[in-house]
């Protein structure tokens, strides 16, 4: 596999590692969050919208299809599934028709944003994540699902 598929796989991980914190632990009310702009939730959708253009512009078949917001359990769980199965086509041998550096500077870099206003938004609703130790975490090529490895080295809460 070339280096930049890798740290594009890489990168997909450290989004779902990352998003992976944002989410688990969130109260039911925070999906609906209505404090600073989009809701959670529709944050998330559209989170997942990205990884599914992405995916579609990476196969030579570039589509944007803007979601309506499911269920918030519904919303984690598609956003899981569009990781995994852009990271699948990454990992696979097929050829990829959009340079890994667009897709890199649009979509992933777009999702990675989000998930900072993610865990913003979890501490302007009261219950915010705990810091951690991002250059130490075990993140790894292919590990893109909602089960991520425990938290490295967690900052003490403030």
């Amino acid at each position: 596999m070339d280096e930049k598929r890798e740290m594009l796989r890489h990168t997909l991980a450290t989004v779902a590692y990352r998003a992976a914190r944002a989410l688990e632990g969130a109260p039911d009310h925070f999906a609906g969050f209505a404090a600073a702009g989009r809701l959670p939730v529709q944050i998330l959708a559209h989170m997942g919208d990205l990884f599914d253009w992405a995916l579609s512009t990476a196969i030579g078949q570039e589509r944007w299809q803007a979601s309506q917001p499911r269920a918030w359990p519904e919303e984690q769980r598609r956003f899981f599934e569009s990781l995994q199965t852009l990271d699948a086509f990454l990992a696979s041998d097929a050829q990829l028709r959009a340079p890994a550096e667009r897709l890199f500077q649009g979509p992933v870099a777009d999702a990675l944003t989000h998930v900072g206003q993610l865990a913003m938004l979890r501490r302007l609703s009261g219950s915010p994540t705990h810091g951690e130790n991002f250059f130490v975490a075990e993140i790894k090529a292919g590990q893109v699902g909602a089960n991520q490895p425990a938290p490295a080295r967690p900052f003490k809460a403030r």
